[in-house]
């Protein structure tokens, strides 16, 4: 047999979802109140404002999708035993396609857009015009 809470939960996790935003806002506010003022000379804040402030850093700068460290050794794991388990012409065709890949930016594109510029700049022996 179920337990009570078990049969009701979705009606209980909007309620806490927002007693769990109520907290941390008023922890924002206080925060904010207790600190900011003095080290940076601005407002106090509402808690309806730390609770905007709250709600613009989680879009702004993500909601916490985790993995950690083990996400990382677990997908290490697998692509050694992938590479392990290729033949040497796999691996050279393998090293030929991933060659460009982690060099910024621009390494799928062929190069940083300024690097023509460059190579010019570093042509010795040609005289460039002089501006006037």
């Amino acid at each position: 047999m179920k337990s009570f809470f078990y049969k009701r939960r979705f009606i209980f996790i909007p309620f806490g979802i927002a007693a769990f935003l109520t907290v941390i806002s008023f922890v924002v506010m206080t925060l904010w109140n207790n600190l900011l003022p003095d080290i940076l000379h601005v407002g106090a804040i509402t808690f309806w404002q730390a609770m905007g402030i709250f709600v613009l850093c989680k879009i702004l700068f993500g909601f916490g999708k985790g993995g950690g460290p083990a996400k990382g050794a677990w997908m290490r794991r697998r692509m050694e035993e992938k590479f392990k388990n290729m033949t040497p012409e796999e691996r050279e065709k393998f090293r030929a396609k991933m060659e460009n890949c982690g060099r910024g930016h621009w390494g799928r594109h062929g190069g940083h857009p300024f690097q023509k510029y460059w190579e010019e700049a570093a042509k010795p022996g040609e005289e460039k015009p002089a501006a006037e």
